[in-house]
């Protein structure tokens, strides 16, 4: 195959692709998504926690949960992800699932009950495909 059979069958697959799914107006990759912050890759804490996969986590579950608080003592941003990561590990062994839901415990104020923090998590294709992990809040996407 030449180069013009070649471009003409790329061409042809384009259009194909075009039918299918419309004409493509944007991307945002997950590369992108971690070099503004609307992600944070959290994949070297969570390789030591056995993960094999990149894992990555909203804006909001770092700000909101992994970030201690103000009003507590002792707790640091390792050390609560640590805890949301072995959670995690332990949930998605017992389910063939890409998708699933498990809550973890985190002190929000010195003195105050545990809250109960429910999070969803997504093993799913990253840029070039590869299986990648996103753990978000129930409401997020």
């Amino acid at each position: 195959m030449d180069h013009y059979e070649a471009h003409a069958v790329y061409a042809g697959q384009r259009e194909m692709d075009d039918d299918l799914f419309g004409i493509v107006i944007s991307t945002y990759t997950r590369a992108e998504a971690i070099e503004d912050g609307t992600l944070i890759d959290v994949s070297d804490l969570a390789r030591e926690a056995g993960f094999r996969f990149p894992v990555a986590v909203t804006a909001a579950v770092y700000y909101e949960y992994l970030t201690p608080p103000a009003e507590t003592t002792g707790q640091d941003i390792g050390g609560r992800t640590w805890d949301m990561l072995t959670v995690l590990r332990v949930r998605a062994k017992q389910t063939d699932f890409d998708r699933l839901r498990f809550t973890v415990l985190f002190e929000m104020k010195d003195g105050d009950p545990l809250r109960s923090v429910e999070f969803k998590s997504v093993c799913g294709p990253g840029d070039a495909g590869e299986p990648v992990i996103t753990i978000m809040l129930p409401g997020e996407n």
